[in-house]
């Protein structure tokens, strides 16, 4: 087996590992800080599809933004048992049919789809010169409507986070 091959071994042991903490911890931190372990794994296997524009940008907005967000909000709550409210036992069987629902959508959707072949044809596959060509040429419009929306959901959160605070 080649260095790659363990390093694939490595990180796929290492996500799983960390996805199973995430589940199976009580503590929420630490499922988020299992969690933040988890997207640098699966970061450094965008590294090894030469991918590397994917795994900075999976870096930098999962494991950096976004689980820095959830370990605020979790701090934040600072939830006890005490003052969680009694749910219905129903519910929860109603969630495990939805659940299963979901499932078997999901697999009905991958069970008629055509899987590509297992080898990379070209090697600049994951590169930053060839996502912006394709992303300016055959995307350039769902690229400008996208930043158009997200430029007025940053207003809208701006207006919104004004009005809170002179209220």
């Amino acid at each position: 087996m080649s260095l790659t091959q363990y390093i694939f071994w490595f990180l796929s042991f290492l996500a799983l590992m960390s996805s199973l903490m995430v589940v199976f911890t009580k503590n929420a931190v630490y499922s988020v800080l299992s969690l933040i372990i988890t997207f640098f794994a699966i970061a450094g296997h965008y590294l090894l599809l030469n991918a590397q524009f994917l795994a900075a940008v999976h870096i930098i907005v999962y494991a950096g933004a976004i689980m820095v967000l959830f370990l605020y909000v979790i701090m934040m709550l600072n939830q006890n048992k005490d003052a969680e409210p009694n749910k219905h036992p129903y519910l929860m069987i109603i969630s495990a049919i939805a659940g299963g629902l979901l499932m078997l959508t999901l697999v009905g959707t991958i069970k008629g789809a055509e899987l590509p072949g297992s080898t990379i044809a070209d090697a600049q596959v994951g590169t930053i010169e060839k996502l912006g060509q394709v992303l300016f040429t055959d995307f350039l419009l769902p690229f400008e409507v996208s930043s158009i929306l997200f430029l007025a959901a940053m207003v809208g959160a701006v207006y919104l986070s004004k009005n809170k605070l002179q209220s």
